[in-house]
């Protein structure tokens, strides 16, 4: 009778638990978002009709886009492409410059984290060339490759560098001196111990500093497409800017700021399947 009521006592309350969350999953994930993109759609509106001539409405510049919208991979000419072979343009110097970064700053990360002298010497160089412009690397990827293409991936190459080697420097040198007191009594090997040990324990941090490294990318790459010219989201910003084409700047806004959304949020999975804990519990 007693495990009766008590099994009673817990589906009434995992009813009520239920009941009272419901409401505030749908303002939270639902009511509360619309909300904010309601208020920046209002204040879009006010500055559009009362202050600045320029600037399109919403729903002018939803009108003017929908072909862009509709047909985003559309290709009728040399220079003219649609909006999505722009992004995929764009996000293909992103992944490789990206790629090579985290190839180098991991490695160079362990090597900081786990070695004074190492740190003593390359500490130098990071605090020097950590908070140099980006867009400033430019020039000299321009001399040295004389191309538009390779030198906008090697300014994201320098730019995903830093955060990745400083939080995995920190992560190394943050692993409990414990688990390597007990590797060296076991015996292990120093590769053993970076796999087993320090890698597993550095993971979170590793996967902090790429996820700022890419947001980072991301944000650089139309920078150095609107110098650069040629097929880019940067370019397409400047170029419609150029013909004071503001429908189409917003529309650009929108597609840079959901694709960084959703680089974010995939590395992010990425991270929860490698580490089989969440970003936010690390």
């Amino acid at each position: 009778m007693l495990q009766f009521n008590t099994m009673a006592i817990a589906i009434a309350a995992q009813a009520a638990w239920r009941k009272s969350i419901r409401p505030t999953l749908f303002q939270d994930v639902v009511l509360l978002p619309l909300l904010g993109i309601l208020g920046v759609l209002l204040l879009w509106w006010f500055v559009a009709a009362f202050v600045s001539e320029l600037l399109p409405t919403p729903l002018e510049a939803l009108l003017a886009n929908l072909d862009y919208i509709t047909h985003p991979f559309y290709r009728r000419g040399p220079g003219d492409l649609g909006i999505g072979w722009l992004l995929l343009a764009s996000l293909r110097r992103v992944f490789l410059g990206f790629l090579l970064g985290s190839l180098v700053a991991i490695p160079v990360g362990f090597l900081i984290g786990m070695s004074r002298k190492a740190l003593l010497a390359i500490n130098p160089l990071i605090q020097i060339f950590r908070p140099v412009s980006p867009v400033a690397w430019l020039p000299i990827a321009l001399a040295i490759f004389n191309l538009a293409n390779p030198s906008a991936i090697f300014v994201i190459f320098i730019t995903s560098l830093w955060p990745t080697i400083i939080n995995t420097a920190l992560g190394v040198s943050s692993v409990s001196q414990d688990y390597l007191d007990v590797a060296r009594v076991l015996e292990m090997s120093r590769w053993r111990q970076i796999t087993k040990i320090i890698l597993p324990a550095s993971l979170p941090y590793i996967f902090t500093g790429l996820r700022i490294s890419l947001g980072i990318a991301w944000l650089v790459i139309v920078a150095v497409e609107m110098l650069t010219g040629g097929i880019g989201i940067g370019f397409f910003v400047w170029d419609e800017w150029s013909r004071l084409n503001l429908n189409s700047v917003f529309l650009a806004i929108l597609v840079i700021g959901s694709t960084g959304l959703v680089l974010d949020y995939l590395l992010g999975r990425l991270q929860v399947l490698v580490t089989h804990r969440s970003p936010s519990s690390t």
